[in-house]
Formats: C-alpha cells, structure tokens, sequence
C-alpha cells in the first residue's frame, strides 16, 4: 500500500451505513431544532423523541443479550457433546490398543514357546544324530 491508501484506508460497507445513520440522526436533530415551533412545543417534542429513542434502544438491548445468552447456552452445549464424543472416541482407541496389545504378547509368548520347544527338540535330534555317528 501506499501512502495515501495507509492514510485514507478505504471504508467498509457498514462503516458508511453508520455514517448514514449518524448523519440521519443529526439531520432529524438539525430539523426539530430549526422547525418554526414554539418552545415548550419543541422541547415536548425533543423530550417524546429521546423517549422513543430510549425505548428502542432498551428494546434492541434486550434482543442482543438474549441472542448473546441463547448462543453462549448453545456453544456451551455443542462444547459438551464434542467432549463427549471425544471422550468416548478415546476410550475406544484405548480398549482397541490393550486388546491389540494383549493379542500380541499372546502370539509373541506362543511364538516364543514353540521356538523353545523346536530348539529343545533341535537339540535332541543333535545330539542323537551325533551319537549315532560317534559310536
């Protein structure tokens, strides 16, 4: 970027729909402000329009922490069931490894027995073998 765009950065679409508004605002002001009315009309005019305006403004106050509860309950739910599930995924890794595991040292033990069993069987013959030839 350069200078200028670093100075002057371009707006987006809701900062001039803020504008707008603001401006909206300030134009409503400006008009009650410099409407041919007597005073105490003007000011019972202004004092019912803050009015509205503080209603409006309760009223989208209520709706946004409302909204805000309602989805922190939600995430908070969503967050519990992925834990859960987690949880359980990880608890069925773990069984399937001890099983795996148990398995193999199952097979390795046999393996290991029937080795044993050959070599001493290995032995015998060889020893036979070399008995016989000998005498």
């Amino acid at each position: 970027m350069n200078k200028v765009e670093e100075q002057y950065p371009v707006q987006t679409g809701s900062t001039f729909a803020k504008g707008i508004f603001i401006g909206g605002l300030l134009g409503a002001a400006a008009a009650l402000l410099f409407a041919p009315k007597p005073g105490r009309e003007l000011r019972g005019d202004l004092s019912e329009k803050v009015g509205i305006v503080t209603d409006r403004t309760k009223e989208v106050a209520t709706v946004v922490s409302d909204k805000a509860t309602e989805l922190a309950k939600t995430v908070s739910s969503k967050t519990s069931d992925i834990a859960k599930t987690v949880n359980q995924g990880r608890n069925d890794v773990m069984d399937s490894v001890r099983k795996a595991s148990a398995d193999v040292a199952n097979e390795a033990s046999r393996a290991s027995d029937e080795v044993a069993a050959a070599s001493v069987e290995a032995k015998e013959d060889a020893r036979k073998e070399l008995n016989s030839t000998s005498l």
